[in-house]
Order: structure tokens, then sequence, then C-alpha cells
């Protein structure tokens, strides 16, 4: 019966919580800043301290269905064609090293071709980030009560933090192999071959040694966590519109 009676608060609690904007973000915080001592005497405490520990893995759970739907956006929105290349933001430009000899490639007509390696940079980066879906979850997936505490404690890009640490090196690994195939099948590595060949006519110039790779890795994952920051800001604000099961129950109306 006592089991039963918690349950019930529990339901309660959770199918009550305010839907306006931010309240369920500052509910979740407060939910997990509270939990109660269980080694308190007494029934009463006892139960309540039941009744926040169940409601603290709820609200966890929540925030990391909430993660799970923001990240899969971000995948989806940049894991396509022109999701690197039209987007300002995050377009990936040439390596810095190329950008500083555009002036004496231009006078060797290498100006178009300089032009289209870019695009095919940022190819690569789009054929890449699907593979980054599946480490997020797994990051999530793995994600401490604790470590959500800190999240909701934290600065608005705890989160994102949280993913940087956790996962860039795999991510860049993951992504590498896709990369260097991507860039190698739309010509980028001939075009760059090519471009270096007839830079290399000009008379003393200096020499110029770009990781094409590495290059769109780095400014791939850069893009990728560029908005995430934005989908955690979002998720602070409202848990993703609500459009899991979980995400209504905890956090609905």
């Amino acid at each position: 019966m006592k089991k039963m009676a918690i349950l019930t608060g529990v339901s309660l609690m959770l199918l009550q919580l305010p839907a306006s904007a931010g309240s369920w973000w500052d509910t979740g915080k407060s939910l997990l800043d509270g939990i109660v001592n269980t080694e308190t005497q007494g029934e009463a405490s006892v139960t309540n301290s039941a009744l926040s520990a169940l409601s603290v893995e709820e609200i966890s759970a929540g925030l990391k269905d909430a993660l799970k739907v923001g990240t899969e956006n971000v995948v989806s929105q940049l894991g396509k064609p022109e999701g690197f290349n039209l987007d300002e933001a995050i377009h990936i430009p040439l390596p810095a090293q190329i950008q500083q000899a555009k002036k004496l490639l231009d006078t060797v007509g290498m100006g178009s071709m300089l032009g289209d390696l870019e695009t095919k940079l940022n190819r690569g980066a789009e054929a890449a980030t699907p593979k980054a879906k599946q480490l997020f979850w797994d990051a999530i997936t793995q994600m401490s009560i604790e470590d959500a505490k800190k999240i909701y404690n934290g600065p608005d890009d705890s989160a994102t933090s949280y993913f940087k640490e956790k996962m860039s090196a795999q991510l860049a690994d993951e992504m590498r192999p896709v990369i260097e195939s991507s860039l190698s099948e739309v010509g980028a590595v001939q075009t760059y071959d090519v471009i270096m060949s007839n830079y290399k006519t000009i008379p003393l110039v200096p020499d110029i040694k770009a990781n094409l790779t590495e290059h769109t890795i780095n400014k791939g994952i850069d893009g990728i966590f560029y908005y995430l920051a934005k989908e955690e800001a979002a998720i602070r604000k409202d848990p993703v519109k609500q459009t899991t099961t979980l995400l209504k129950k905890v956090f609905g109306q």
C-alpha cells in the first residue's frame, strides 16, 4: 500500500509540472538539487525520499530524451546536401595556408578551382556528419544523474560542453575515414594537387602544406557543436516542443 501511494504521488507530481517557457527546466533543477537524505528517520521522511528519488530519475530521463531530439535535429540539418555549404554560420572555408596564397593562385588561373575545392570540403563534412548521431546517443545513454544535475545547474552551454569533453576525439575518429573517402570521391584531392602544381610554377613562392582531411574534420565538428549549443538553448526554454511520449509525460500540460 505504501508503495502504491508513493507511485501515485509521483505520477501526480510529474503530470502537473508547469509547461510554461523555462519552468520545466527550473522544476528539474530544483528536483535534482533537492534529493532527500535517505537515512533520515521517520516514515514521512522515507516516503519523501522515495518520491524525490523517483522524480529525479524521471526528470533526468526527460532531459536525456530532450537532448536526443536536439542532437538528432542537428545531425539531420547538417548531414544533408548543402547542410554546410550554404550555411554562412558554419560554411567551411579553404585552409588558411591556401587562402593566404589566393591572390597568387588567381594569377595563374586557379580562382575557379579554388571555389570548387571549397565546395568539395563542405561536401565531405556533410557526408560525415550522420556518423555523429550514434555517438551523441551513446554519450546521452551513459549520462548519470550527477551529470544531469551539473547540466541543469551549469551555464547555458553545459550540455554542449559535456558532449565536447566526452566525444570530440571519438567523433573525429569516426568522421575521418568518411571524409577521406568523400574528398577523394568528389575530386577534392585531385583538385588540390592540380592547384598546388600550378602554384609551384610561380617563382619564389613559399611552400604550402594543407591537410584537407584534418581541416574538414575540425571545421565540421565546430559546425556540429555550434548548432548543438543553439539546440541546447532551445531545450532550456522548451523541451523540444514535447515531441516524445516521455517529454509529454514529464513536462507536458
